[in-house]
């Protein structure tokens, strides 16, 4: 299943970063987390509590970020697990300065999907994956407005 798209986020850059780069933020701002904390460098635990139509189950695993660009972007690598199946994915975040002190957040990449979550069709789990995506950066805009992140 492909993962992509675009959003344009009210602040700048360094801000945008400093946020993805906050463990604290990310629980708050990831659609379902309900623990995200730090293993090792770059290594992250995640628990997700996913439930949107077909798809409800507690999702485990972790999360390692690699080819790590200060300020610039990452390639994210993520494996849960759940009774339901297993989601292994691989997203490239960039992140690039636009006009007003705003900033382009672009993710690319792919999610292999196992068990009933494969079965549930691409077309099901697209919709699901476009709604989690879509709730992320309506709590991301939240979130900057809440720290006065204007940049």
């Amino acid at each position: 299943m492909d993962l992509a798209g675009s959003h344009i986020l009210n602040t700048t850059p360094e801000v945008v970063w400093a946020m993805l780069m906050d463990t604290d933020i990310l629980a708050r701002i990831v659609p379902g987390i309900t623990t995200l904390e730090k293993t090792a460098e770059n290594e992250y635990k995640a628990v997700a509590q996913v439930k949107m139509g077909p798809v409800n189950g507690s999702f485990s695993g972790g999360l390692t970020m690699q080819d790590i660009r200060e300020g610039e972007g990452y390639t994210l690598n993520v494996q849960q697990n759940s009774k339901i199946g297993n989601a292994n994915a691989t997203v490239t975040i960039d992140l690039k300065p636009v006009e007003n002190n705003q900033t382009e957040l672009t993710f690319d990449g792919e999610a292999k999907l196992s068990g009933l979550l494969a079965r549930t069709g691409n077309r099901v789990m697209s919709g699901v994956a476009n709604s989690l995506t879509k709730q992320f950066f309506e709590n991301f805009e939240e979130e900057i407005e809440g720290k006065g992140g204007k940049g």
